[in-house]
């Protein structure tokens, strides 16, 4: 389907996706022959994007992108993306301000005028009225909403793209290629990139190797970063060794299609942090005393010699601000 087709045109087709419940899986042919001329004029398009969907064709340069990932969001922004609408999650908590946009990039996104989709997940009918020309839908975590993948591909051209075992670096070259934005997509990683080296030469490494991990507040157990994890992957160009997760501390339970997470039970925590430096992510410092205080993890040694830090409230979901944030916070603990 062309980037140029008509918004009535395309709320006849959402209609009957709505209505009638069928797929529309070749609704896209007539616009894109009378797109292809103009987007020949705005560089290498059109062009095919793989993704855990299947290839996706975009006929022109994206000009009106909608995101109904939150995740995803501060990505796009820091690629300097045409993004006009975002899906937001709970206002006013630890991570989020009174739209419900991520405080790292909450200032960026008013400044650049972007709409904010209602409460509760993008929907068909909400994400149609941004007439967007390209939708991003991430494949896992608590803001995807895949399953109305093919309601949105009756819109617009709809990429998936799975943060979950990425890097930020990598769901930004991804973003670039879509968008037709490589080069700020490469321009801003190596910012970052630089960023991090400047920052290796400042620290002084703790006991290693090191285990990440969210801790359950209500003492459940924690959820520990595995090495495909964005987290882990940042851990590890600062210099840190990330520990292996002993599979007999892995529960029984799944975190989906999700690549970067164990979870691991309040019993089987102890031998689940096989590392000498625990780092706590998505937390304060009054996190860090609640970890301390645990009994069953009296004894140990990154408890008992006071190596466990946190990094930050923002650090759950990484994109380039909050990762810029989680740099700094390791500066300021080791440096």
């Amino acid at each position: 389907m062309g980037v140029t087709m008509k918004k009535s045109r395309a709320l006849k087709v959402l209609s009957a996706v709505l209505v009638a419940g069928f797929a529309l899986a070749g609704c896209s042919s007539a616009d894109a022959d009378s797109g292809a001329d103009s987007a020949a004029s705005q560089g290498n398009w059109p062009r095919t994007v793989e993704t855990p969907k299947g290839p996706v064709e975009i006929t022109s340069k994206p000009e009106r992108i909608v995101s109904t990932s939150v995740t995803l969001t501060g990505t796009l922004l820091s690629i300097d993306a045409p993004v006009v609408a975002t899906a937001s999650t709970g206002p006013n908590t630890d991570v989020s301000d009174a739209q419900g946009l991520f405080t790292q990039w909450g200032d960026i996104a008013r400044e650049r005028g972007l709409a904010v989709l209602p409460m509760g997940g993008a929907n068909a009918e909400s994400v149609l009225a941004q007439n967007p020309d390209l939708i991003v839908v991430s494949a896992t975590g608590g803001d995807s909403v895949v399953d109305l993948y093919e309601q949105f591909t009756a819109i617009a051209p709809t990429i998936v793209v799975d943060y979950g075992g990425s890097s930020w670096q990598e769901v930004a070259a991804v973003l670039g290629e879509a968008t037709g934005l490589e080069d700020n997509a490469a321009a801003t990683v190596a910012k970052f990139d630089s960023a991090v080296e400047a920052a290796k030469a400042k620290i002084t490494l703790p006991p290693q190797p090191t285990t990440a991990l969210v801790y359950y507040e209500d003492g459940s157990g924690a959820n520990i970063w595995t090495h495909e994890s964005g987290q882990a992957k940042l851990l590890t160009a600062m210099g840190f060794t990330v520990a292996d997760i002993p599979e007999s501390a892995k529960s029984s339970e799944s975190m989906g299609k999700r690549k970067d997470i164990i979870q691991v039970s309040a019993e089987n925590l102890y031998d689940g942090i096989a590392g000498n430096t625990l780092i706590l992510v998505s937390a304060d410092d009054g996190a860090v005393k609640a970890v301390e205080a645990l009994p069953l993890l009296a004894q140990h040694p990154a408890i008992r010699d006071h190596h466990v830090y946190a990094v930050g409230l923002d650090t759950f979901r990484l994109d380039y601000y909050s990762a810029t944030n989680m740099v700094n916070r390791l500066v300021e603990q080791f440096g």
